[in-house]
């Protein structure tokens, strides 16, 4: 597979290679690499695990078969329940990647193709549920976009106390790898 282009001066995206070094990060410290994938046309995934446009995918070698980390697309086969479903996801419609059991990870912007741009002839997104435009899902999650880390101070002030975790059941959040 060839890396894609970009313009001039800018390089290939760094989505990927995010991705496969969290992949690799939950994979050496034991931890289960999960990914939110925002599903439109463009994802192969079981629809009918999709909600609000969303849908976590377990992306561990244990629950994988055949896994492809490529540039462009997700690869995989994975069981759902007990059926055998090839799984592709173009890389730009990962929303984050984190770690299950401690919710540490990274959160991307919503593919470009969602505002609209690529798609005149067809909808960008299904109509979400509880009619949430499909661009506020990650928002509403309370992620925070890898673009904006660069634009944030999360250093503590002195004598700040960490908050409260939720109280259970509740899913992790995502935590800024530094």
């Amino acid at each position: 597979m060839t890396a894609p282009t970009a313009p001039e001066g800018q390089g290939t995206s760094t989505r990927p290679y995010l991705i496969r070094a969290l992949h690799d990060w939950c994979t050496d410290n034991g931890f289960t690499p999960y990914v939110a994938v925002f599903v439109d046309r463009s994802v192969q995934v079981p629809m009918e695990y999709v909600k609000n446009n969303e849908i976590v995918l377990n992306v561990g070698f244990e629950a994988t078969s055949g896994l492809k980390l490529g540039n462009e697309f997700i690869e995989f086969r994975a069981r759902f329940g007990g059926v055998a479903r090839d799984i592709v996801v173009p890389i730009d419609h990962v929303v984050a990647i984190y770690a299950r059991e401690n919710g540490q990870g990274m959160a991307f912007p919503m593919p470009t193709d969602v505002a609209g741009a690529g798609m005149a002839s067809e909808p960008a997104a299904l109509p979400t549920d509880d009619g949430t435009p499909p661009a506020a899902v990650p928002a509403a999650r309370g992620l925070r976009l890898a673009s904006e880390a660069d634009d944030r101070d999360d250093t503590p002030a002195p004598g700040d106390e960490p908050p409260e975790p939720p109280a259970g059941g509740s899913r992790p959040s995502l935590k800024r790898i530094k």
